[in-house]
């Protein structure tokens, strides 16, 4: 097998390299050829995979977060590659997802070894990129964009001070949400689309949703407090959210958010201003998995 070793040396704190390093050899050990691929930033570690698909290529294991995967993934989907997650950002919601170890390297490559393949979803916009995770849009994209902005401090804490100073300005936005052919409009305090249950590190705001259904889980929460909603926001940690009058879910092939002034993010990563549309790619992605497709 030729596989590219896709690496973030920045992703959870510098551990990128280490985590390479020592895939590199148990890989080659097993008779693998390897080609470490790596760039300045995201966009140089692209192009340099861009060249290796070329050379050929059977599998991709890529070494980081959920946005060191989100920078490849359309090349992994539109070339059939195999591919494999070491995790080693902060994020790592689709290892998560999907059973594979975190913080546990070692176990993380025994899975790549294995070789067990788990055909999974995802979800494409109408720009043509592809989301392993979730498509969020409302007060968490608005957190997000603040906490952007902040030189200081670094971490989750800019995260959490982020969150504070947002909802003293928050309101309810406007949402023109359409759900394959049928348009809901209402104010909404966030909706998110699904494709895995989780984002940012295990917000879990699509709470059961499947990566191989076939479908899209279009998540809202609907006008709350501001004071209700300082204490909601921790229960999107733990998925208890689903339970609350104010969550609301569809399940769809495609859809589309409408908001003036807000953005989206896919897989923690910016992908720019509403309306967005997305549709389910069902079995886009063969993942090497701890668990095969039936």
């Amino acid at each position: 097998m030729r596989c590219a070793l896709v690496v973030n040396p920045h992703s959870g704190r510098r551990r990128g390299d280490e985590v390479a390093a020592a895939a590199h050899t148990r890989l080659t050990a097993a008779g693998a050829e390897v080609v470490v691929v790596r760039g300045a930033d995201t966009s140089g570690a692209r192009a340099h995979l861009e060249t290796v698909i070329a050379g050929g290529l059977d599998a991709v294991v890529v070494v980081g977060g959920d946005g060191a995967l989100h920078a490849v993934l359309d090349l992994v989907v539109r070339h059939d590659l195999l591919l494999g997650l070491l995790p080693a950002g902060t994020g790592n919601d689709t290892a998560r997802s999907t059973g594979i170890p975190v913080g546990d390297a070692t176990a993380a490559v025994d899975i790549v070894l294995a070789g067990h393949e788990r055909r999974l979803d995802v979800a494409r916009t109408g720009e043509g990129v592809h989301v392993m995770t979730v498509v969020a849009s409302g007060f968490d994209s608005k957190v997000n964009e603040r906490a952007n902005a902040m030189r200081w401090p670094r971490g989750n804490m800019r995260y959490n001070l982020a969150i504070v100073a947002e909802l003293r300005a928050f309101s309810p936005l406007p949402f023109s949400i359409t759900l394959d052919d049928r348009v809901i409009e209402r104010e909404a305090m966030l909706v998110a689309v699904g494709n895995g249950p989780s984002f940012g590190g295990g917000l879990r705001i699509c709470e059961g949703a499947a990566m191989d259904d076939g479908l899209l889980d279009v998540c809202i929460i609907n006008p709350v407090s501001k004071a209700k909603l300082l204490r909601v926001f921790p229960r999107l940690y733990r998925g208890t959210h689903v339970s609350l009058p104010e969550f609301e879910r569809h399940r769809v092939r495609s859809v589309t958010l409408s908001s003036p002034g807000i953005v989206a993010y896919g897989d923690g990563e910016r992908l720019g201003a509403l309306p967005v549309s997305a549709e389910v790619v069902p079995g886009a992605v063969r993942l090497l998995s701890p668990v095969p497709s039936p």
